[in-house]
């Protein structure tokens, strides 16, 4: 079987050490950290060192990352690529056969294009059909209305709700367990 990771609008692929100055403003927007669980900023020392490891196996790290591309075509018919976020699997478990998965557009200009959709899909195909898996899963606050949208769409359901789970200023919010399972 071949792997296709190339949508209509976008592909996936592998971090390149080209990639670090995206990583770094993507990693320290304090923005995107309420949704990724970061706290302190990120170096790009660390980064550098993260890219560099980025090749080990899925099965070694428990962890895949790759970027979202955005394939464009110009007047002249050839594609040119943009970078726009990145899809993660992560808490990847063999045994039990489950992984996580966390998705990032990180330019709000990007988003409601459809990329989040395709990339969503790609790695859910990926998932089931490479790495065998029964079931993938995510967590989303329950005020984050397009993700929720977002992975329902693709057949997830939610299936469990950790009470004042994650929080923000002086506040908690709820946080929402979404699974997808192989029938």
């Amino acid at each position: 079987m071949s792997m296709k990771l190339t949508g209509e609008q976008i592909l996936l692929r592998a971090i390149e050490p080209t990639d670090i100055d995206a990583l770094y403003s993507w990693e320290n927007n304090t923005d995107h950290w309420k949704v990724s669980n970061t706290q302190t900023p990120f170096s790009r020392h660390v980064l550098t060192q993260y890219i560099e490891s980025a090749h080990l196996d899925i099965y070694s790290t428990k962890q895949l990352r790759l970027i979202i591309d955005e394939t464009q075509t110009d007047s002249h018919t050839s594609k040119n690529q943009k970078s726009i976020g990145c899809i993660d699997l992560f808490d990847f478990d063999p045994h039990h056969l489950r992984a996580g998965i966390g998705i990032l557009i990180a330019d709000k200009n990007d988003r409601k294009k459809g990329h989040a959709t395709e990339a969503l899909r790609l790695l859910i195909d990926y998932c089931f059909d490479f790495l065998n898996l029964k079931q993938v899963y995510c967590n989303i606050t329950v005020d984050n209305e397009p993700s929720i949208l977002l992975f329902k769409k693709h057949g997830f359901a939610i299936t469990g709700v950790k009470r004042s789970w994650i929080k923000e200023g002086n506040s908690f919010k709820d946080e929402l367990l979404l699974q997808l399972i192989k029938n």
